[in-house]
């Protein structure tokens, strides 16, 4: 059974992105983690010896914090029914980006769903520190939907490298069942920075190839662009419905995360951006688990 971790501050881009992780996961039987978390305005003795369980001093930031989660809860269960997923609820009084990385731990989290403007400090794709801090820290797929984006059938999958790293099986592996079990077109997309690919270069490409096996992607070279713009150059010509990348320490996902490349790219996506971490981690598993604070 996948697991699956969707901040949430309640707004209406917030349940955006519930609403299109729900189906796009609805042939999957999943567990969803709806996580809130809170810092009050006042810090208050108490908190260093437990919080308001230990002291039962009242805290309107846990109570409010709570309601919403349960209000979404409700409204899932009354519009997106469905008997493959079921449902917990996680209020934290902490930062987004640590409680994501405690829960993904303790939890043992396949996917994290965020929206450009649905989780508290996330206002923007890539813009929002606690997103670019969640996607460098991530040991597990982390997948970035835009403000108000309709849920579309996935059809066309675009994974962007410079073959500059080489790559390992598992990753391979995972964009390739990825592209499989959506029954999408993957193309494998370079901007070239130089006349020729290095021999480096080309041996990283060759191993893509060879571990793609029958599956046969699209593979573009891209000449006279640089990254981001490449990215909306080509989703202009051509139509793409997730964008995925690699976080590695040098790579395109690295330069995007730049504040002087960040901002044209924040403008140009409208469709869902993936991006995987490298190999360990990256092979979600079928976990049993026994007791959940809420089901349907």
């Amino acid at each position: 059974m996948k697991t699956v971790l969707i901040p949430t501050d309640f707004s209406k881009n917030a349940w955006n992105t519930i609403n299109y992780a729900l189906q796009f996961f609805k042939d999957e039987k999943c567990i969803f983690y709806f996580l809130n978390t809170y810092t009050p305005p006042v810090y208050r003795v108490d908190y260093l010896l437990g919080g308001p369980a230990y002291s039962a001093i009242p805290d309107t930031g846990i109570d409010l914090s709570l309601a919403g989660l349960q209000f979404t809860l409700e409204e899932v269960k009354q519009r997106l029914p469905n008997p493959n997923h079921q449902f917990e609820i996680l209020s934290a009084f902490n930062t987004l980006t640590g409680e994501i990385n405690d829960i993904c731990k303790k939890m043992q989290v396949d996917f994290i769903v965020m929206g450009t403007q649905g989780a508290t400090g996330a206002k923007e794709i890539l813009l929002g520190s606690n997103t670019v801090h969640v996607i460098r820290k991530a040991k597990v797929p982390v997948m970035i939907i835009p403000s108000d984006l309709d849920f579309k059938v996935i059809k066309s999958v675009l994974f962007a490298t410079d073959y500059l790293m080489p790559f390992k099986k598992e990753e391979m592996q995972f964009i390739k069942d990825f592209a499989q079990a959506h029954k999408a077109k993957l193309t494998v997309m370079h901007v070239k920075t130089a006349k020729d690919l290095t021999p480096y270069q080309l041996k990283n490409k060759g191993k893509l190839r060879s571990e793609m096996g029958d599956f046969h992607p699209t593979f573009d070279e891209l000449e006279g662009r640089l990254m981001p713009e490449s990215i909306h150059g080509y989703g202009i010509k051509h139509p793409v419905d997730l964008l995925v990348m690699i976080n590695r320490g040098h790579g395109y996902l690295e330069r995007l995360l730049r504040k002087q490349n960040v901002e044209s790219i924040a403008f140009h996506i409208n469709i869902p951006f993936l991006v995987l971490p490298e190999a360990s981690g990256i092979s979600p598993k079928n976990k049993k688990h026994e007791t959940y604070s809420d089901t349907h």
